[in-house]
């Protein structure tokens, strides 16, 4: 046994290498159904059946619809826990487990991967990547990772720095290893969960706050090698266009803005679907690099392809054709949120359609084939637009798009719905997913110049952040909420809806047995009927669950298992739930009887009080903390804290001796900035100043 030590993700994880310890099922004299026989037609022939979860949507068409039934809305009140598995994780968990012949493939945040009994919950192998603690700092949104793929006895993963690596199924063991990025030095991240696609595997990165340029890359499943690569955005206007589609997105961009040197953005940090008939792979494209349409691109244009569907051919990564939800994107309206196919019949002709809803608060059904606008309307309230044409483009509100003045921009910059999974029923007709609305106002930063630019007050400036706008100048009106939503997407509207109270649930799977189940922010996992929606089973979660379930059969038995942990970009520094326990994958069967795990409190210490700060310091104070801290450890003392403490809530001498945390400090290596070459002691004193400011403005006239 190999013993690994990682002091910045503190704790050990032994690495088996006994390939002895993975189960198989033999059919027959010399059949064996494992995870090397996991193919296309594997993945197509286990959605009728739905025994195994084997790709990341559960099927091709990314439905995540199960054809099972045993566990049905008559008795899912019966529903007990089979099993749980600690992941060791004190950070956000997002993936989706995939279910190979009775094998569980899950990861934990830090891109590290477990391997289960899929029945029983005892660990096989886990396999580490060691990211570097350092890495941490570089991306936007949590050490997260959104899961797996498994191909002809591989399981493939990207670490969060980047590397795409493939592991032999049964031992854990390294295949091969490559690096994905072009520039090691820029702040790309991987997030997301690779596909694999005749042979290859497809992998995006995220990083588009930080000025990064995105693509999507196809490497060979056997060896590693790359095969194509895909720019979402055009480069570098005095240099040679890579082909056809850069040059003719270029011309949509205004060279003036020099928008290259921010790098563009358009990363593809989620959603990826394959449709074998069409030979069409479907990528959802990220917000711009700045988030400024002005900044980016003075003298507008729809800057092709942010915040796009882009059809492209499987083997050759070619463009085929794309559909822009947001021209111009001004408000991290990224489409990156979960597509799916499907057959509706629509003005009665039966289209081959992708839908998908992303965060500017529509639902979109699109002609696959061919990219032609079929419909969309919202699904949340919205004010930057009052609906789209009939040519596919967005009726806008010219005080959205001009952000002159701070405007309440619905939905946020958190969309109406983020990257939670969506599911879709074709018994129902219905898709399910979470929206919300987290409010925000936005206003343009006429102080930002450049990818450079890191003046106070310019929201998380200093560890690269690259928005162009400042947030809250102006208290937003809007209010806060999170729902469960059906959505009819023939008829364009909610068939029904569930009202949480937080916003960041998790995603959602549908079933046979006309169920919907969701986990939700504080830290409950429940299931509809997807019928009515009405609640008929829930179970409490020992912490929020951000990510979606799925289902399987083992020995004829239904399971329904989610990996459940708090975080994620709004879960660093804010939270619904009294409840922190470390990161857990909970399974449930029909009649189940084990134990939960023992659940931890989240501990809030009393405001910090005591600290000497000069008044005069807290104004210059406040832009520091906006540019430097805001967005991981919240307002202090206004927020809870999530996975990131709040430090209003920190103990005096951590206040006291805040230099010694923000400079060459302790948590450098858990994935906190190093803000030595960045900031002042006096800066650090302001900082000081603004945190117990902050707290005795706030504090009860009682205490």
């Amino acid at each position: 046994m190999k013993l690994i030590k990682n002091h910045y993700k503190n704790r050990f994880i032994k690495k088996a290498t006994s390939s002895a310890l993975v189960p198989f099922l033999v059919i027959g004299a010399g059949t064996v159904i494992a995870a090397d026989q996991v193919n296309q037609n594997y993945i197509i022939e286990n959605a009728k059946t739905g025994k195994d979860w084997p790709t990341h949507g559960f099927d091709y068409a990314e439905t995540r619809f199960s054809p099972l039934s045993q566990i049905s809305a008559d008795n899912v009140e019966k529903l007990g826990l089979a099993w749980s598995y600690n992941l060791g994780s004190e950070r956000g968990v997002e993936a989706t487990p995939l279910v190979v012949d009775g094998v569980m493939y899950v990861t934990a945040s830090w891109s590290i991967v477990h391997a289960l009994d899929a029945k029983t919950g005892k660990k096989l192998w886990t396999y580490d990547p060691e990211v570097p603690g350092e890495a941490g700092s570089r991306g936007c949104c949590d050490v997260v990772n959104r899961g797996v793929a498994v191909h002809f006895g591989n399981v493939y993963v990207a670490s969060y720095d980047g590397r795409l690596i493939a592991l032999d199924a049964k031992t854990g063991e390294k295949v091969w290893e490559t690096n994905t990025l072009p520039d090691n030095d820029m702040s790309y991240t991987i997030t997301g969960a690779p596909r694999v696609v005749n042979g290859n595997v497809i992998i995006g990165n995220g990083g588009a706050e930080f000025g990064v340029r995105g693509y999507i890359t196809a490497y060979d499943a056997k060896t590693g090698a790359q095969k194509w690569r895909w720019y979402t955005v055009p480069g570098n206007p005095n240099e040679p266009f890579e082909n056809e589609a850069m040059a003719r997105a270029a011309k949509t961009w205004d060279p003036s803005g020099k928008y290259w040197e921010a790098g563009g953005g358009g990363t593809v940090w989620d959603s990826i679907v394959f449709d074998p008939d069409l030979n069409l792979l479907y990528i959802g494209t990220g917000n711009g690099s700045p988030w400024s349409h002005k900044k980016r691109s003075p003298e507008g244009g729809d800057n092709l392809y942010l915040s796009s569907i882009v059809a492209l051919n499987a083997d050759t990564g070619e463009y085929v054709w794309h559909y822009q939800a947001t021209p111009g994107d001004n408000w991290d309206y990224t489409s990156t949120q979960d597509m799916i196919l499907s057959e509706l019949m629509i003005d009665g002709e039966r289209r081959k359609v992708i839908m998908q809803a992303p965060k500017n608060g529509f639902f979109f059904v699109l002609d696959r084939t061919n990219g032609e606008f079929i419909s969309a309307d919202n699904y949340v309230d919205v004010n930057w637009a009052t609906g789209y044409d009939s040519n596919g483009r967005p009726i806008e509100v010219p005080e959205a798009r001009s952000m002159d003045e701070p405007f309440d921009i619905i939905p946020g910059p958190f969309g109406g719905h983020n990257w939670h999974s969506m599911s879709f029923n074709h018994q129902t007709g219905l898709a399910y997913f979470p929206t919300q609305h987290i409010p925000i106002t936005m206003v343009e930063d006429p102080s930002w110049e450049s990818i450079e630019s890191n003046e106070p007050g310019q929201p998380m400036s200093g560890v690269g952040w690259n928005t162009a706008f400042k947030f809250n100048v102006a208290a937003p009106s809007s209010k806060p909420f999170g729902r469960l939503t059906a959505w009819d997407p023939v008829t364009q509207q909610e068939a029904w809806r569930y009202e949480h109270v937080s916003p960041w649930n998790g995603g959602t799977l549908t079933t046979a047995g006309n169920l919907v189940f969701q986990g939700t922010a504080d830290a409950r996992f429940m299931a509809f009927n997807a019928r009515t929606g009405d609640l008929l089973w829930e179970s409490p979660m020992g912490t929020g669950v951000i990510a979606a379930p799925i289902t399987y059969e083992v020995d004829g038995t239904q399971y329904v298992s989610i990996a459940a942990g708090w975080g994620g970009v709004f879960g660093q520094s804010q939270r619904a739930s009294d409840l922190k326990t470390a990161g857990t994958v909970y399974t449930f069967v029909l009649n189940g009887d084990a134990e939960m795990p023992e659940f931890t409190q989240y501990q809030l210490n009393s405001l910090v009080s005591g600290v000497e700060y000069n008044p005069d310091f807290i104004g210059e104070g406040t832009a520091l903390y906006v540019s430097n801290c805001v967005f991981c450890h919240g307002v202090p003392g206004v927020d809870k804290g999530g996975n990131i403490p709040n430090l209003g809530y920190s103990k005096k001498s951590v206040i006291e001796n805040l230099d010694a945390f923000l400079f060459h400090g302790p948590f450098v290596s858990s994935g906190m900035p190093d803000f030595t070459e960045t900031l002042s002691k006096t800066d650090v004193e302001k900082i000081k100043a603004f945190i117990q400011g902050t707290a005795d403005a706030i504090r009860p006239k009682s205490q």
